[in-house]
């Protein structure tokens, strides 16, 4: 039976990287998104692995959003629980102390931004300068709304009014306005689409030990992402008992004793 979510490690296993695959937009489903949360729980206990990517299968579709003639076929009660489940996974996704990257290797529009939306950093795709793929999201022609996240994650980022403009319109958008704005942060250019992943494994591994204290990154991550939704007293407690965690880890004692003794630091992740 095909695999819904393939799983592989990279770079000495510290590269999780979890790609969506169901062909040919890789449109989810209930069965997709528990593959999807038994990824993301697999790579959080896997202690090798400092960074996750999450990408699409094939060239064309990161992720074209939730499956709409399976969401159709289904009774109300059932499309609340599946939309229920979808928001719990994309919250772990987003939780998970360890730093996530949505690697847009095609469209990534409706539910697929959504997915994108839960991650840390968004990678997009060209070849040689031309965008290979569009980002938003279009639910108001379903006549419903973005489901699994969107409305929240998008006023976050784009501020309401915009955010609402944009939803209510059903606007999709190039990669440039798309980095303009925020929604995604990188875009990696290469004439293969083998070439481009393995910019985005090399852009991944900058963030892996030896040469990045890993627990700190995801520590960081766990303080932005938690933190952002606290109030401002709240938020500095919690950065605080990040910090005091840090300070008592291995990685902070060898990150303190390199730079005093004036050579690049060898982190082990603890």
């Amino acid at each position: 039976m095909q695999s819904l979510v393939d799983y592989e490690t990279l770079r000495d296993g510290r590269v999780a990287v979890l790609t969506l695959n169901d062909p040919p937009v890789n449109g989810y489903t209930h069965e997709m998104m528990r593959a999807l949360d038994d990824a993301v729980i697999r790579a959080r206990f896997d202690e090798k692995v400092n960074v996750l990517v999450l990408t699409g299968a094939g060239e064309k579709f990161f992720c074209a959003g939730a499956n709409i003639e399976v969401l159709r076929a289904m009774a109300p009660h059932y499309k609340y629980y599946f939309c229920l489940h979808a928001n719990e996974t994309l919250s772990r996704l987003e939780q998970t102390p360890k730093l996530v990257l949505a690697a847009l290797n095609g469209h990534c529009v409706g539910g697929g931004l959504e997915v994108a939306l839960a991650c840390d950093i968004r990678l997009g795709r060209t070849q040689g300068g031309k965008d290979c793929g569009k980002v938003g999201l279009p639910e108001v022609h379903l006549g419903v709304l973005p489901g699994t996240g969107g409305t929240q994650r998008l006023a976050r980022i784009l501020g309401k009014s915009q955010a609402i403009e944009r939803m209510a319109l059903g606007q999709n958008m190039g990669l440039e306005e798309a980095r303009s704005l925020g929604l995604v942060d990188r875009v990696l250019d290469a004439p293969t689409h083998a070439e481009w992943f393995e910019r985005v494994v090399d852009y991944a591994a900058q963030f892996c030990v030896p040469g990045r204290a890993s627990m700190a990154v995801g520590h960081i991550k766990r303080a932005v992402q938690s933190g952002a939704e606290m109030a401002l007293e709240s938020g500095l407690a919690l950065e605080r008992e990040l910090q005091a965690k840090l300070f008592a880890s291995a990685d902070a004692k060898e990150g303190m004793a390199a730079f005093l003794e004036k050579r690049p630091p060898q982190f082990r992740g603890e």
